[in-house]
């Protein structure tokens, strides 16, 4: 299936693509220091900070109408709220200790915490944990969509992910900030035009809630309260997100960074307010037919919007998924490149090193989309493997109670990652038994999360006794 795109619609994208580049190049390779690369030199406003995380922590905007055209207003308790909860935890415990540590990376945090080996080895997580595959594969649909044909989605991908790396390795983490900032407007603006279009096209929302099933009224989305809880324990995910972190201490002050992330909370509730009416229209006008539901946003917007809107409702849905493409870019590639590489190339410049990761950082998305073709399937794997090894070593760095001896902390990111990631290979091999990545019925986050929590009380009893 592909769109009808009009020239104007066409021009429309163009423009946009266009303005990243200059938005990009206007301050090209001028920020040298480490910390104005990486942190825009810890002078970000409040309205940037609030732009550029509202932007960056939304861009799986096509897996949330894949999630909302199938399972209707679970939406906001499965993939919503943990995210809201959470968020406002970090600002509360983390987000002003976060502004005020010295270290300008979380593996940086933990080596200065703990120890330089346990640093460097967060590093490799860290970097899967911010991979762009979600991003790049929505991407490839969304532009195997609007231009038809037969070339695969791969093939559209990989350019823009490679335009991507482009714009980022010019202006670092300023481009990222300045192209948020033009982002959130047209996602807000996108959503706000499909909505009116949509209640035009089919009726109010009363006309629409007594037209859908009563499954997509129902909390729960017709999930098991396992699955759910997994979700609120992915949603964990913001306390070791290093996008979180990075705004965190990029923010001109403290109060900056909490208040920040309470307005961004408040903005990303009115925008799932925005999404979830947009999917359920989606149903209701669509049908329960579309051969691929990830794609619901699209082709209602397609089949409803008219020549010239259209093109703009899809540069809405492509700034609301490249604000967190580029972000996760840009962090997964100084990840690799500052807090794992430069260890052993220690003579080539952390800027360099952070460009060149970059561009390793989009191609190890590109294989990873061909593993997992599936938006929800990557958030949902990536976050049950990988968060439980983090989760305590990072809460550690700026929280006593969850500190631990430096050897503990080692072993938390290597064995609660190697044991969840094994749960989820075992789960997959014998996936007819017993269902999807359940391993004997238990989804793989369980046990890394269980053999964290051992390790930490281990841990913590260990240092009680050599007092």
């Amino acid at each position: 299936m592909s769109s009808e795109f009009s020239l104007i619609d066409w021009f429309i994208v163009g423009t946009y693509f266009f303005f990243l580049i200059w938005i990009s190049w206007k301050k090209g390779w001028k920020a040298d220091s480490e910390e104005d690369f990486l942190l825009s030199g810890r002078k970000v406003t409040l309205p940037a900070f609030v732009a550029t995380l509202v932007s960056t922590w939304y861009g799986g905007i096509l897996g949330i109408g894949e999630w909302s055209y199938q399972f209707g207003i679970s939406q906001w308790l499965i993939l919503g709220f943990p995210f809201y909860f959470f968020s406002a935890m970090f600002a509360i415990f983390l987000a002003g200790k976060i502004r005020l540590n010295k270290a300008l990376t979380i593996p940086e945090a933990i080596a200065n915490q703990y120890s330089e080996r346990a640093g460097r080895i967060s590093a490799l997580p860290i970097f899967i944990l911010v991979s762009p595959a979600p991003y790049i594969l929505m991407l490839g649909l969304l532009f195997q969509f609007l231009v038809g044909g037969d070339a695969p989605f791969l093939m559209y991908a990989s350019l823009v992910a490679l335009f991507s790396v482009l714009y980022i390795t010019i202006g670092g983490f300023g481009a990222v900030i300045r192209t948020d900032i033009l982002q959130i407007v047209l996602m807000f603006g996108g959503f706000i035009l499909l909505l009116i279009f949509s209640i035009n096209e089919f009726g109010g929302f009363g006309t629409l809630i007594s037209s859908l099933p009563d499954t997509h009224l129902d909390i729960t989305g017709g999930n098991s309260w396992q699955y759910i809880l997994v979700w609120f324990f992915i949603a964990l995910w913001t306390f070791v997100d290093p996008s979180f972190h990075q705004r965190a201490a990029a923010a001109e002050s403290p109060e900056t960074a909490r208040r920040g992330v309470f307005i961004s909370i408040a903005f990303w509730i009115g925008f799932d307010f925005l999404t979830c009416f947009a999917g359920l229209y989606a149903f209701a006008i669509l049908g329960d037919g579309l051969e691929n539901p990830v794609m619901a946003y699209p082709i209602l917007a397609d089949q409803i919007l008219p020549l010239g809107l259209k093109g703009l409702f899809f540069v809405s849905l492509l700034a609301t998924i490249m604000s967190t493409l580029d972000s996760y870019l840009f962090i997964s590639g100084q990840t690799l490149g500052r807090d794992y590489l430069s260890k052993y190339f220690p003579s080539v410049k952390p800027n360099l090193l952070t460009r060149i990761s970059i561009l390793i950082s989009a191609i190890v998305g590109i294989i990873l989309i061909l593993i997992y073709p599936s938006v929800i399937d990557l958030w949902y794997i990536i976050g049950s493997v990988f968060i439980p090894g983090l989760l305590i070593p990072v809460l550690g760095i700026y929280l006593t109670p969850f500190r631990l001896p430096a050897v503990y902390v080692f072993y938390s990111i290597i064995g609660c990652t190697f044991v969840s990631f094994s749960w989820l290979i075992l789960g997959t091999v014998y996936a007819p038994e017993f269902g999807g990545t359940m391993f004997l019925g238990v989804e793989p986050f369980y046990p890394g999360l269980l053999v964290a929590i051992l390790l930490w009380g281990y841990g913590k009893g260990f240092d009680s006794r050599k007092e």
